[in-house]
Formats: C-alpha cells, structure tokens, sequence
C-alpha cells in the first residue's frame, strides 16, 4: 500500500502528541506531588505551571524538528521502550541545561527524576494502547477504509502477505478478485475470493469497497487503464503498484516529475529537517573552528614559514557530493614538491586501493608530522563547512586521481557531503589499509545516519585527537 493520507497522517501524528503531552502534565504533577509539594501551594520557589509549558514547549520543537516518533508503528516493545527511554533522557537533560544556564526558573532535580521515571511510563503505556486501538481497533471498525485487492492467483499469496504485515491502520482488507482464475467462494489467506475478470464491474456495483489495490505486473498499460478508468467513474479510490522491480531494496517515493508520476528509488532518504538541524550545527561548528583557528593561525603560520619554505596553506580540488568540485583547504604539512614526488613513491604504497597512503612519508615536514598528529592542519576546513561544500561529520573528499580510479560501487559514499571527520576516521584509521575497508564504514554511516551519531562521532573525534592518533 502507498502512505498515509493527508488526513490519516494528521489524526496518527496529532493522536501521538496528544497522549505525549497528556503524559507530560501528569508525569510532572505526579513527581511534584511524590516530592511532597502540593498542587495547590507548591513548596518551591518554582512555578510548576510555567515549569510544565517549558516542558510542553521542548516537547512540540522536538516533535517537529526530529520526528522521533517517524516509524511509530514499526518499533516492536523492546524498541519503543529503548526510544522512549533515550528521548526522555535528551528532554529531561536539555531542559534542565536551559532552566539551570538562564535561570528562568528554579527547579527540583528531584522532581525532574520522578518525572523522568513517570514519564517513561506514561508515555510507554499510551504508545502501546494507541497502537493497539489504531490496528486492531480502528483498522476492523466500519470507519475504516474498506480495500479490495485486485490480483491474479500467482501473485495472490504475496501481494496478501505484504499488506497484512504492513504497518497501516486506516484500511481493512475485505476481498480479493482475480482476473486470471473463476474462484469465486474459495479464501486465500482468510480473504474471501468475490470475483473473477467477467463478474467484476457487476459484482463491485453494490460491493462495500472504498479502496482498490491493483497488482497487475504483466498487464498491458490499456487493460490497466480500462480498469482505473471504471473504478474512478463509480467514485473508488485506486492505488496502482508501479513497484514492479521487488529485489531493489532502497527507498521509492511516488511522485510527479516533469509532469509524469514516477517511482523514485534512492539509496537513503533523509528527513529534511533532520538535515536542517545538522547544516545549524555545521554553521555554529564552523564558526566556532573559523575563531579557533584564527588564534591559532599567527603560531602555525611561523612555525611552517621557520620549517620549510613555502605556503602557509595549501589547496587542492577535491571531489564533493556526488562529483561536485571544490578546494579543500589545509595547513601545508608537506615539502612544496611533494606532489611532484608522488609518483616516485606509488610502489610503497600502504594503502590496497585507490588512497595513497605511507607511514614514514618523507614528503612530510617536521611540522607536518604534528600538524597531522594533531589535526591541526585540518582547522582551514572550516571554511569549506561555512560555504556548504563540506560537514562536521560525512566521508572523506576523495582527490581528482583517486576518484578517477572509484569502482562503480565506490560512488555511493559521494552520495553525502564530504566530511571533516567520520566514521572510519574514529574507528581505527591508522590501521585501516584496504580501501573497501573505509567504503564499508562510509555506507554504514549513510545507511543509519542520525543526528545522535553525528554527535557520536565528533565525541570520538575528539578523543582520537587527544589520545594523539590523528595521524593519516
């Protein structure tokens, strides 16, 4: 089945942010009152009411920046508890953080815990009460849609397995017709056969069916459009698959483009605004790198000019997201003819791939070798992340030589900014000398990309350069 409507989406959504405030108000009363305050006249300095909007008030930016509760009805109960668990820890550590840095009111840290504690459980119980009524309640109530589904006896069983495991609420599956077959009476997975190709106009005029699902692969695109015209003209809804390539397992999007309706297959697909949180992020890092490095500029500066003639930075076209051009900037840890060196030193070669890589690089200076311990000569970046070309936190921007060199199947980490530090560089890069070593640590970040691993690995990054193996 396609997604929910407009309409369904909104009564799922707003239900779900009903029963989570509903929840918060009586987590925080409860836990006022297990402190021994009186919701009449509180003990605090604190006004609990103003304290309860704060609340509510995280609660509703969280809700439409993050869309925590995106795959609501996909999470089994150990996976509704664990998220339930960790987003009440980000609500309860962030408000307070606001509460104790500004000082807009005063609080009970021990109020915070029961409310942390009742909340987790306030908000478990609606989850699961509001799942069960929207797909057992809701889903065989009359005012759900009624769908009728409209197959031939090969595809039958599979079309019917996949929409009984689908995690859709608004419709009931009523009946099914196959085109190819006369078996009418019989049941295929407790569905009712009601129709065959020549009954079917005449049995649906007086058919309950609000919907009709059509699977129909090897049809002709004029039977097709025979049959969508006939259920429109009586006033039925009509989905049509177009999935028609089952074994591509990205994500597919139905939507218009250049004035046809396509099905759009993406190997991610990220929210929009989890990636408008992660670009204000990249933008305040950025800015924060850019003061950083502006101090500490003047220092590196002499210390290269006093190593080795040359440059103080260095730039160099690197490849972006998918194959955009741009300089990357650095501080030069190298001799000014290292490029001209290279070639010269190919054969030793540490790297399995297209990455070169030596250990004791003899084109590296003195203050190159604790520049690139350090990381220090990656600070220049920061420009590259204000502009937009790159991010705090992606895949490593390829050279123009190495990407000429990329297998198909290479391309994929390209499908993202490049970034300033990732997931193979916290996990061991000094180590890391096959190339599809690093490839399979880039898809992995793309595939399960949130913004609580970004975070995750700039904690990382932060640590591998202190402990001093930033080295490349």
């Amino acid at each position: 089945m396609s997604n929910l409507s407009q309409k369904e989406k909104i009564v799922q959504n707003y239900s779900i942010l009903g029963i989570e405030c509903v929840s918060i108000v009586l987590s925080y009363l409860l836990g006022l009152f297990t402190r021994g305050g009186s919701l009449l006249h509180s003990d605090y300095s604190e006004d609990y009411l103003t304290t309860i909007f704060c609340i509510l008030f995280f609660h509703l930016l969280a809700h439409y920046l993050f869309d925590w509760n995106a795959s609501f009805f996909k999470r089994g109960y150990y996976v509704e508890l664990i998220a339930i668990m960790k987003y009440n820890s980000i609500l309860v550590l962030t408000l307070g953080s606001f509460l104790f840095v500004t000082k807009f009111q005063d609080f009970s840290r021990l109020v915070f815990i029961y409310f942390f504690i009742y909340n987790i459980c306030f908000t478990y119980m609606g989850h699961l009460l509001l799942k069960k009524f929207f797909v057992s309640v809701y889903r065989n109530s009359v005012n759900s849609n009624k769908l009728i589904v409209i197959s031939t006896s090969p595809l039958a069983e599979e079309i019917l397995s996949k929409i009984s495991s689908s995690t859709e609420w608004s419709f009931q599956v009523t009946g099914l017709v196959l085109l190819d077959t006369d078996r009418i009476g019989e049941s295929i997975q407790d569905i009712p056969v009601l129709s065959d190709r020549k009954h079917l106009y005449e049995y649906l005029k007086t058919a309950l069916v609000d919907e009709v699902f059509i699977h129909l692969p090897d049809y002709s695109t004029r039977d097709l459009e025979e049959i969508i015209t006939s259920f429109q003209s009586m006033g039925v809804t009509v989905h049509v698959n177009m999935d028609i390539f089952s074994n591509i397992l990205t994500h597919k999007t139905a939507e218009s483009f250049a004035g046809f309706t396509v099905l759009s297959y993406e190997a991610a697909a990220f929210d929009y605004r989890r990636l408008l949180v992660k670009r204000i992020i990249d933008i305040i890092g950025s800015l924060v790198g850019l003061l950083i490095t502006g101090i500490l500029t003047p220092f590196i500066a002499l210390a290269i000019k006093l190593d080795a003639p040359g440059p103080v930075f260095f730039s160099q076209k690197r490849v972006g997201k998918n194959g955009r051009y741009f300089k990357i900037y650095k501080f030069r840890s190298m001799y000014v003819d290292a490029e001209r060196k290279k070639q010269a030193l190919m054969k030793k070669n540490e790297m399995d791939g297209p990455i070169f890589k030596l250990e004791n690089d003899p084109r590296i200076t003195r203050v190159g070798a604790f520049l690139r311990k350090t990381s220090l000569d990656e600070l220049p970046q920061f420009l590259n992340i204000l502009l937009g070309q790159m991010s705090l936190v992606g895949t490593r921007p390829p050279t123009i030589e190495e990407f000429q060199q990329y297998e198909l199947y290479y391309r994929r980490r390209l499908s993202i900014k490049p970034g300033l530090t990732g997931l193979w560089q916290v996990s061991g890069r000094s180590e890391i000398t096959d190339f599809r070593e690093i490839v399979k640590l880039d898809l992995e970040y793309i595939d399960h990309w949130s913004l609580s691993s970004d975070i995750r690995i700039l904690l990382m990054t932060i640590w591998v350069v202190f402990m001093g193996k930033g080295a490349r």
